[in-house]
């Protein structure tokens, strides 16, 4: 089993930043990937962004290019997410999880571990 804690939500300005964390304990060496996801109220859950723990390969969604950027830090088992430029509809939860697969990590449905999630909130 792995367990995933985030830290880091908030709220924030339009034009804010936030970083967000995810620490990861447990069977951590079984983890191929890591990602980010969020649901806004009313809306499905939506991919954010990924990165492959051990390459450290970045995926992100169109939305977030250029704003976001995603991170590990290997020896402390903890994945960042860091939010730039935020606009109100970033406004959502948003979940670390954490999946053994190898391809498809910018799917949901193949991540088998997830955090408690962390609201996240960007006023206009």
């Amino acid at each position: 089993q792995v367990q995933l804690v985030e830290s880091g939500g908030g709220l924030v300005q339009a034009g804010g930043s936030l970083r967000l964390s995810c620490a990861a304990s447990g069977r951590t060496f079984s983890i191929y990937a890591m990602g980010w996801f969020r649901q806004a109220p009313g809306k499905e859950r939506e991919f954010v962004a990924a990165i492959r723990w051990s390459v450290g390969s970045t995926y992100y969604a169109d939305f977030v290019k250029g704003r976001f950027t995603i991170s590990r830090d290997n020896a402390k088992n903890t994945v960042y997410l860091q939010m730039n430029s935020l606009k109100a509809e970033d406004t959502a939860v948003y979940y670390c999880a954490a999946t053994t697969a190898v391809y498809a990590i910018t799917q949901g449905s193949r991540y088998g571990y997830w955090g408690q999630g962390t609201q996240v909130t960007v006023s206009s």
